[in-house]
Order: structure tokens, then C-alpha cells, then sequence
């Protein structure tokens, strides 16, 4: 049984007034000067990316110990300077790189096992840890008032795409205090109580589809498409862009192949809260269709999996809420019509509504611009964009079937089936 939201969010690093962000700000250069060679890669990414040397400056990099980092906010500092340069590394040629150098393979295994991710971009080191604002004290909800530390574009389109996400996650702060309020009552039997929080549910989730829809003010689907998402891609289910076997973290001399799902807002802690709180149990696995034998072992749905690419303390805390959550079931007690079991409804459907507007960013962030044709630097690449471009040209009338997402989904049924699942849950009859 919960008590109050203060004593169970700290151990989770969770905070009330910012939810799944850090409560302080987080470390926009490691100040160490020991670390300065990654801050300088980094500094530089952009351009180093456009003029196509990235990789001759990573392979010139020392291997640099992590023992001197301290603070947590420098272990995660540390995490996004280096998940920036493994994408950019691995992504930023002609043809994508399969073998991950010393230079940054030993420290990002060991910033990463510290913070419980994997070692790759992940939605943490993208959104969660990677943003600055202009005084402590301001409103983080709006995405005018946020900016990017660090950038693989330099371009404010992919500026504004991450920035909206971290003003969906500062707004989510307060749903989360509701939630663990709403299961508090549940437990005490109180249904007007739950009630009254499941509709404040469903008008908060509004308005983190408002701010979602904010996407469309300043980022372009073609600079996203082709400038940005490809470094997004992971090293899972990318045969088709060049990495079949994944990526070989080379420890000198010695190493292994790996396999992850690039950075993903399934990896949002906020989002699976959500659908936990409600009860919503996804089994989709995000894999295409294909007549094969039957699996001996039935794969893990996708949702459940990209809790492995959420900081160690964020899983515990969706673990935590697995186990006390009884929203569902209380709702479910009640008579269809009846106050709780409509204001139950009327919060999944909110969730769903919210899932209908990601489907209708897909569209148009992905789906039109991959039918069109890329500019002829770009098209001499084999990454996400390029590959899932000319499948669109070989196959021009085919359905918005057959996209691959940047954690290796089988993007559009995937997309599809998790909001009507969601969508499911609402139950209006006995």
C-alpha cells in the first residue's frame, strides 16, 4: 500500500515537479578537463558529420577511464556525450560502421552498466539528459523555453523534436503524483476520489497531446526524415540498412557483437506509467509478420523490452507501480455507467486519443517523406532514411506497411495494435 508520492518517488529518481527528468538541471559539459577530448567531438558534431570526417576524430580519441567521474549528473553527462558519438560514429558515412573502436566501446560499457542502460542512444540520452534552459526557475512545459545540449544536426528541427518531448515529460510530472494519488484512494475505497483524479487523468492527457501537436511548429518532416532519424536508428533488425550483425564493441583485441534498439519514445518511462496505471497489458513484439515455424519460447512484447533501455531507478519505479496499481480493477468493480467505470473509460480513451496523434506524426514525419525523392548527397548514403526511401520508389502503391522503426519495429501495425489494445481496456458493458 502507498502512502504518499514523497516517500516512494525519491528512491526511483522521480520528482514531483519533474516527473522523470532530472530534479536539477542536467551537467551541459563534463568540467573535468581529463574529459575535455569527448566534449570536444562533441562540440564539433554537426559539422564534423557534414564535412564526413566524424570517424577519423573518434578513431584519434584516447581511451579515457571512467573513475573520474563522481557525481551522477557526470555519469549521465558522460552517457550522452558518448551515446552521441557511438550513433554519429556508427551512422555518420557513407555506409554504416559495424565496429565500434576502444575509444569510446570501454567507457560507454562502463558509463552505461553504472546507469543501468545500454550502451547506445537511448530516449535518456536524448531527451531526458540533454537539455538546457536559459534560468533554473522556468517553465519547462514549453518547448520555446528549452534547448538542446548536444546535437547531431545542429539544425533547430531536430532542436524542437527533442525539446517537445522534455515539455511532455515536464508536464507529466504532475500526472504522476495524480496516478499514485488515484491508487492511494483505491486502496481506501474511495471512488468519488478516483473518480475525480481519473478525470483529471484524462484532461491532462489532453494536454500532452497539445503539447505533442506542438511538432508541427517547427520541425520538418524532411529535415527529420533524412537529416535526423537516421542517426536515431539502432544496431537491432538493421540487416536492410547495412548492420546485419550489429555492432562489434571492439575492447582491443577482444569484444563482442551487440544488438539494441536505437532511441525510441517507447523508452519513455511516462508513456508505459500510463498504460500500467490503466492496466493495459501490451503483447505486441513490433516484429513483422512472417510463416515460420512456431517459436519454442514466445518473444517479449517490444513495450515490455524497451524497459531495459530506461535508467535502472525508472524501471524499479514502473515495477513498483506493476505491483501496487489497482485502478483497473476497482474501476471494473462497478456496474458499467456508473461514475468510476465512465471516468475509468474516459482515461484510456485519453491514452488512445494520445496514441492517434503519434500515428498521425508517423505519417507525416516518415510515411510522405519517404516518398519522396532524398537530395543526391543523401541518396549516395545506406542508412534508415535511404533504405526505407527506395523501398517506397521500388514499391510505390504499396500500403504504410513494411517501415521499419528506428528501435526495429515493424513501425506502422506496431503503432496500430499498441493504441488498439489501449483502446481495448475500455470496458462500457458487464
Amino acid at each position: 500500500m502507498l502512502n504518499t508520492p514523497e516517500i516512494v518517488l525519491d528512491q526511483f529518481c522521480v520528482s514531483l515537479r519533474n516527473g522523470f527528468l532530472p530534479d536539477t538541471l542536467p551537467l551541459q559539459k563534463l568540467n573535468d578537463p581529463y574529459y575535455f577530448p569527448w566534449e570536444e567531438v562533441v562540440a564539433d558534431l554537426p559539422a564534423r558529420l557534414a564535412a564526413g570526417n566524424i570517424r577519423q576524430a573518434v578513431d584519434s580519441l584516447p581511451i579515457l577511464a571512467t573513475s573520474r567521474l563522481q557525481e551522477e549528473s557526470e555519469w549521465r553527462r558522460a552517457y550522452v556525450v558518448l551515446a552521441f558519438i557511438t550513433h554519429a560514429y556508427i551512422w555518420g558515412g557513407e555506409r554504416p560502421k559495424d565496429v565500434l573502436p576502444p575509444a569510446v566501446s570501454c567507457p560507454i560499457l562502463e558509463v552505461s552498466k553504472h546507469l543501468e542502460l545500454p550502451p547506445c542512444a537511448t530516449y535518456a540520452a536524448l531527451n531526458l539528459w540533454n537539455f538546457k534552459v536559459s534560468s533554473p526557475d522556468i517553465d519547462l512545459t514549453d518547448p520555446d523555453n528549452l534547448s538542446i545540449i548536444t546535437t547531431f544536426t545542429g539544425t533547430k528541427d531536430e532542436e524542437w523534436f527533442f525539446m517537445v518531448s522534455v515539455a511532455i515529460e515536464a508536464k507529466g510530472a504532475d500526472l504522476i503524483t495524480l496516478m499514485l494519488n488515484a491508487i492511494y484512494a483505491a486502496n481506501l475505497a474511495d471512488h468519488q476520489r478516483v473518480t475525480t483524479l481519473l478525470y483529471q487523468l484524462r484532461d491532462g492527457l489532453q494536454e500532452l497531446g497539445e503539447i505533442l501537436e506542438r511538432m508541427y511548429e517547427k520541425c520538418n518532416p524532411s529535415v527529420f526524415f533524412y537529416q535526423l532519424r537516421p542517426f536515431l536508428a539502432g544496431s537491432k533488425n538493421m540487416a536492410s540498412a547495412g548492420l546485419p550483425q550489429g555492432v562489434f564493441y571492439d575492447l582491443g583485441g577482444h569484444g563482442e557483437w551487440h544488438q539494441y534498439s536505437g532511441g525510441s519514445n517507447a523508452q519513455s518511462s511516462l508513456i508505459q506509467t500510463f498504460d500500467i496505471f490503466l492496466g493495459v497489458e501490451h503483447s505486441a513484439t513490433g516484429e513483422a509478420k512472417v510463416n515460420s515455424a512456431p517459436q519454442s519460447k514466445p518473444k517479449i512484447g517490444y513495450i515490455q523490452d524497451m524497459r531495459n533501455y530506461m535508467p535502472g531507478p525508472h524501471r524499479r519505479f514502473l515495477e513498483m507501480m506493476i505491483r501496487t496499481s489497482n485502478v483497473r480493477q476497482f474501476a471494473m468493480s462497478y456496474k458499467a455507467d456508473t461514475e468510476v467505470r465512465n471516468a475509468y473509460n474516459a482515461a484510456v480513451m485519453a491514452v488512445g486519443a494520445f496514441r492517434d496523434k503519434h500515428i498521425q506524426m508517423v505519417s507525416r514525419y516518415i510515411i510522405t517523406p519517404s516518398r519522396t525523392n532524398p537530395n543526391q548527397n543523401s541518396s549516395a548514403h545506406v542508412n534508415l532514411a535511404t533504405v526505407t526511401a527506395a523501398k517506397q520508389v521500388a514499391r510505390p502503391n504499396d500500403t504504410p506497411a513494411g517501415y521499419s522503426g528506428t528501435g526495429g519495429t515493424d513501425l506502422i501495425p506496431f503503432l496500430k495494435q499498441t493504441r488498439d489494445t489501449t483502446k481495448a481496456a475500455a470496458k462500457y458493458t458487464d
